[in-house]
């Protein structure tokens, strides 16, 4: 399907505008979540009761649009979007003060605000990839354990050559091209949390996931609700994103990893 210029959608709930250039995927329709659902064949999809109709409608439409253009980019098809229907969403349930969006492991569910979440729908679905990965990828995997933490802590790896693929991404953000040091990313979260006095930019499934926005930012589909934050702001500025020669290197080993995968899956049907 041929893409659209760039345009901005009107998120009126939250009174923004998200800039997207991609496909119509909803061919002019009206989109609700039951489609949503049965396209990508999530577990469940939950919505808060203080969502209102109108608010209900403009977030299916954000929502779908923004799967959407995440499968084209990884170049998969929609299981790996519901991680083969393993994964649920929530919207505008269970909000917590400064928290604009969540990933549960415990309940494979992915949680987005229904006032502050917009922007963080890839860095929360890759951790539910990596946290769907680690028994795949990870031999005697914990049930809540994140592939990305498992590997840097040196844990028993499943031999795979789509593994070798995903392993390769990790050492590339996480560690220098020797593989011997911390990588720039690592090093500037760690000295982020050391000043704010916390533990939590430079844990490996934090840097793995702020690294996939990166990626999906860099695509050539735009899409606001999906992904925003990675080169004009504070965050970025603090290092808290890759940066340079490593987010070049970080895109292409992802690029290759979602490429090959995404082949996979389609040939498995």
């Amino acid at each position: 399907m041929a893409q659209e210029a760039g345009k901005r959608v009107d998120n009126k709930e939250s009174g923004s505008r998200f800039y997207r250039n991609g496909p119509d995927h909803g061919a002019g329709e009206q989109i609700d979540f039951v489609q949503i659902r049965r396209r990508f064949d999530f577990c469940s999809i939950e919505i808060g009761r203080w969502v209102t109709r109108a608010e209900r409608e403009r977030a299916a439409g954000l929502f779908f649009d923004a799967l959407c253009d995440l499968m084209l980019i990884l170049q998969g098809p929609e299981p790996l979007i519901s991680l083969r229907g393993t994964l649920s969403l929530q919207y505008g349930i269970g909000g917590r003060p400064g928290v604009s969006a969540h990933y549960n492991p415990g309940t494979r569910c992915f949680s987005l605000a229904k006032n502050a979440g917009p922007g963080s729908i890839a860095h929360e679905w890759f951790h539910a990839f990596d946290h769907y990965m680690a028994d795949k990828a990870i031999a005697g995997a914990a049930g809540g354990a994140f592939a990305s933490r498992a590997w840097l802590n040196d844990a028993a790896t499943l031999n795979h050559p789509l593994n070798d693929l995903l392993f390769d991404c990790f050492h590339t953000i996480l560690l220098d091209a020797e593989g011997v040091k911390p990588s720039p990313l690592f090093t500037a979260s760690a000295a982020t949390d050391r000043r704010l006095g916390t533990v939590y930019y430079s844990q490996p499934e934090e840097l793995c996931a702020r690294a996939f926005e990166a990626f999906v930012q860099d695509a050539a589909i735009k899409n606001g609700f999906l992904v925003k934050g990675t080169k004009a702001t504070k965050e970025a500025e603090l290092g808290l994103y890759p940066q340079g020669e490593q987010r070049v290197r970080i895109n292409a080993a992802f690029g290759r990893y979602f490429r090959t995968l995404g082949a996979a899956l389609q040939r498995r049907g």
